[in-house]
């Protein structure tokens, strides 16, 4: 008898999608050791020249995040990803191109991670509501386990690549090379097609009117919203120590750009195991578990504060890919199980919103921070604002005692799920 995991594997529209989400992690991991050392490679480069161009990109998927929950909802999630997949393609080969000619202005690098970071807005949201029109319900956090496994294995193959590429010959073709992958994946989303339900012919609500339903659906949960304000702030700091402080450490203490992949790569080692564990263990109480989890995101950044040896990073950076697979699992298993299918994608959208909504300024005030009193005293707050943000979110009593909906038994799908529609039906980041 074949095990669901192996049945989800034969499915024709779960491996489109597994294939483009894996290929999407593959050149999304070129990008951060790519991008951040090919910005200070610059002339006259400088810890905040670095936060501005990230910066840009933070702030267009604050902005329009939103957006992408709506038009994912909207319209059909398989065309969405597709065209924010192509995007990503031009726009991470023409960056490539910038830094490769040595003249790259900010202005432009800025404009061209904005547009970036416009092309993500649509992902999360589309993402997220695609799985369950992919995945039988009795099979979601199997599914979610393995599109996280896959692409996580792509990501530590990507970071060794991407390393090497930009030692060796500089970020330039990395990013070259994350676009061509890009447009491969974007291929593959363009063969699945998914079944929509049947629409009235009338016109839907607007724009403002459906933003309105999915808000009421995320402040209606109280471990939901508090759960995004902690993550508000742990975004806050775990961007700036992550895409500004982190390789700047890297650059003046650890040896350069190889030490920094090599932190990325054993974080995406732990990513892997994480959601290897995730396909096994089924917490009684997920939401629990996803704050219980976050309190090992601080360690990695204290070490870094504190002049800790590479190895000593790198192990807190493996527990920490550890848990955050592994509470990314729970979160988007019980977020698909608790809020209704045709507002998934909204609801999802007011998640990242939250989620990512300091984020710009934690990357913003990274550099200048940096540059004043020292990086590794900036690393020393992040990590106790992520220990404070995780102990205030487990003290809300709804987080502590949500419990997990029980597995739908394992029934063959009825004639017209999509899990029976593999044949028949003639796939992200």
């Amino acid at each position: 008898m074949s095990s669901p995991r192996s049945d989800l594997l034969r499915d024709r529209p779960f491996a489109l999608l597994l294939t483009a989400r894996t290929l999407s992690m593959l050149a999304l991991a070129f990008a951060p050791v790519a991008l951040a050392f090919g910005v200070l490679d610059l002339p006259g480069a400088s810890a905040t020249t670095l936060s501005t161009v990230l910066a840009a990109e933070s702030i267009a998927l604050v902005l329009f995040t939103l957006v992408g929950g709506v038009v994912a909802d909207r319209y059909p999630r398989e065309q969405v990803l597709r065209a924010a997949e192509w995007a990503n393609a031009v726009l991470h080969i023409v960056i490539g191109a910038l830094l490769l000619s040595g003249h790259a202005p900010v202005w432009g690098l800025v404009t061209l991670t904005f547009l970036a970071g416009t092309a993500g807005a649509l992902v999360w949201p589309a993402m997220t509501g695609i799985v369950p029109q992919v995945v039988p319900a009795h099979s979601l956090q199997d599914g979610n386990a393995l599109i996280g496994i896959g692409g996580n294995t792509a990501r530590v193959a990507g970071l060794v690549a991407g390393g090497i590429v930009v030692v060796a010959i500089g970020g330039g073709w990395a990013l070259i090379a994350a676009g061509v992958i890009f447009a491969v994946a974007g291929l593959c989303v363009g063969r699945l097609r998914l079944t929509r339900p049947p629409q009235d012919d009338v016109p839907g609500p607007g724009m403002l009117r459906e933003l309105r339903v999915g808000w009421s659906e995320f402040r209606s949960r109280t471990w939901l919203w508090v759960c995004v304000l902690q993550f508000s702030a742990f975004v806050m700091v775990w961007q700036a120590a992550h895409l500004v402080l982190g390789p700047v450490v890297a650059k003046t203490a650890l040896g350069g750009p190889g030490a920094w992949s090599t932190i990325l790569t054993v974080e995406s080692c732990g990513l892997i195991l994480g959601g290897l564990v995730a396909m096994r263990w089924r917490p009684a109480y997920p939401v629990r578990a996803v704050v219980l989890l976050s309190f090992l995101g601080a360690p990695p950044y204290l070490l870094l504060g504190l002049h800790a040896p590479l190895v000593a990073i790198a192990v807190a950076s493996f527990f920490l890919g550890f848990a955050f697979e592994m509470l990314s699992i729970f979160w988007q298993t019980t977020m698909q199980r608790e809020i209704p299918a045709e507002s998934l994608s909204r609801v999802s959208s007011y998640d990242a919103l939250g989620s990512l909504a300091l984020g710009p300024l934690g990357i913003i005030l990274a550099g200048p921070a940096a540059d004043a009193v020292g990086a590794q005293r900036v690393l020393l707050v992040c990590a106790a604002v992520m220990l404070v943000a995780s102990v205030s979110s487990l003290s809300v009593p709804s987080i502590r005692s949500l419990r997990a909906r029980p597995d739908v038994q394992s029934l063959p799908p009825a004639p017209d799920s999509p899990a029976d529609l593999g044949p028949a039906i003639t796939l992200p980041q």
